[in-house]
């Protein structure tokens, strides 16, 4: 039988390219959840023209339609727009601060979210191809072995030894390409969120700082 006889690296391998899956599956589920319903840049286009024709409330309901991280931080940044409007103790530079200290902290809410397992794809990444070449260098002894044996070298060993050591290889491998190419992905993502957000916290103040000169 061609059956992998020798040991747990297989077993082991399997399981990491079983929790990268998973960890790629909930990535895709959280991330898309946080992009929000429709699309982003739309979305942040609407937000800026409602805010030059200072409809606030307008906003805040379209940011409870989009939903997401990005509209969750445009809402709370938003609530407190309207708060500072009518607020008539504090100078117009104290409000602004005000405003961008909420959305400062709803970001920061936010973004735990969004990075969380994200360390995961990385530490599978260089440990499968670790273990992978770990795995060829123990199938290659195995088949140096069956051919350094006295008399005849035994076909059956070296073939297992050598099978071993790709199937080790080719696990890993697969395992740590998965890992490597979402966690770029799930990172070009993040990235975009948190580029929108800064670029909604911005236009949220300076539209403020103009309109309550």
């Amino acid at each position: 039988g061609m059956m992998y006889k020798g040991g747990w690296l297989v077993p082991f391998l399997m399981a990491c390219f079983i929790i990268a899956l998973s960890v790629v599956a909930e990535r895709l589920f959280t991330i898309s959840a946080a992009s929000g319903k429709g699309s982003t840049p739309i979305f942040v286009r609407k937000i800026r023209n409602l805010l030059i024709d200072n409809n606030i409330s307008a906003a805040i309901s379209e940011c409870d339609k989009q939903k997401g991280s990005v509209a969750n931080v445009v809402q709370s940044g938003l609530h407190k727009y309207k708060e500072m409007q009518s607020n008539t103790e504090l100078a117009t530079e104290q409000k602004v601060m005000n405003i961008s200290k909420e959305i400062e902290e709803a970001t920061t809410l936010e973004m735990p979210m969004l990075q969380k397992n994200l360390s995961i794809l990385a530490t599978l990444a260089s440990v499968s191809t670790l273990i992978a070449l770990f795995g060829t260098v123990l199938g290659m002894i195995r088949a140096f072995a069956a051919l350094s044996s006295a008399g005849t070298p035994d076909p059956g060993k070296l073939a297992t030894g050598i099978s071993d050591a790709l199937i080790n290889t080719a696990i890993g491998i697969f395992t740590s390409a998965i890992a490597i190419i979402s966690y770029n992905y799930f990172t070009g993502l993040i990235d975009d969120l948190t580029y929108s957000i800064d670029e909604m916290g911005f236009s949220i103040t300076q539209t403020f700082a103009a309109s309550n000169n």
